[in-house]
């Protein structure tokens, strides 16, 4: 009997079907699995990176590094090209002024605005003098001095953002070499409250006093670092959490669809003829493009990244 009893329990035990007394398990497995999680916790979605990036932005915010080197003392030359340094507030130093020069309107403008803004020296000098500060250039008898432009450091400028408690929007440029054009990057930057500009220290434009007068005095306020190498300052952005994201004609996805812009960013321009450099479109994690319905083949740095600063604004709000 015994025997009998063990072989109708294996042969119960291999039954396929319900178990008496499961407890609902069946039915709760039908039941739904409740609402969609959001973007943001759903993987591989790009706001899930977003959101990644700027909690690793929080945890390896990087140790400030105050400087990032000088610039070179500046001579601005002629009577008109001094007024407008002075008006546009350009810092300056030093204004010399020829011995027994000519009088008119402007270089009497010269010496009121010099000595109302006050910290610059006037000096008199001999036409010799000045001939042989200018190199000979037509000085027209008024010489500027402007002093060498205090450079930030690339991590600087993340951790202003991160004593502002807001995520980094930054603009590097590849390859600008107009100083106009930096002028109005930085501009720009100024008035859609980014956190500054990286520039290369090779073959790029530099805060001169070209620059300053282009930013129209914003200059005073959005810091310009200086890189050594560019490619490798975009790295540590990366390791920082920023996204890094390239401006491209060809680019996969159009500048106003670029969900990347929403957190921690650094954007990338590079110079209107030949764009971005290879090594640097590669570094960048994304990049977009501008639709350009009028056919223009494309924008100057200073337009390009204002359109993309707007977006990178729109998307934060």
């Amino acid at each position: 009997m015994a025997g009998n009893s063990q072989r109708r329990n294996r042969r119960t035990a291999n039954k396929k079907g319900a178990t008496v007394g499961s407890g609902g398990k069946r039915r709760r497995a039908l039941e739904g699995k409740g609402p969609t999680p959001p973007a943001e916790m759903r993987k591989g979605h790009v706001k899930q990176r977003v959101a990644n990036a700027r909690a690793k932005q929080a945890a390896r915010r990087p140790a400030p590094r105050r400087g990032g080197g000088k610039g070179t003392n500046e001579l601005v030359v002629g009577r008109n090209p001094v007024v407008e340094a002075l008006r546009e507030g350009v810092p300056a130093i030093m204004l010399y002024v020829q011995q027994f020069i000519d009088s008119d309107d402007r270089v009497r403008e010269a010496l009121k605005l010099a000595a109302d803004r006050g910290g610059i020296h006037l000096m008199e000098a001999p036409r010799p003098e000045l001939d042989r500060m200018t190199n000979g250039l037509n000085h027209q008898g008024l010489v500027l001095q402007v002093p060498p432009y205090e450079y930030a450091h690339p991590e600087d400028l993340v951790a202003a953002a991160a004593d502002e408690g807001q995520d980094p929007l930054i603009v590097a440029l590849d390859g600008v070499t107009d100083p106009r054009n930096l002028g109005a990057v930085v501009r720009s930057v100024s008035a859609f409250g980014g956190h500054g500009v990286v520039v290369p220290e090779r073959r790029a434009a530099g805060m001169t006093a070209g620059a300053w007068k282009t930013s129209a005095g914003t200059a005073a306020r959005t810091p310009v670092a200086r890189a050594t190498n560019l490619t490798r300052a975009l790295e540590a952005y990366k390791k920082a959490g920023l996204m890094v994201v390239g401006l491209d004609a060809d680019g996969d996805t159009e500048v106003q669809d670029a969900e990347v812009l929403e957190g921690p960013v650094v954007i990338v321009a590079g110079s209107e003829g030949k764009g971005l450099s290879r090594l640097v479109a590669e570094t960048c994690d994304v990049l977009v493009r501008i639709p350009m319905p009028g056919g223009a083949e494309s924008l100057n740095a200073g337009v390009a990244t204002g359109v993309v600063l707007y977006e990178a604004v729109r998307h934060r709000m």
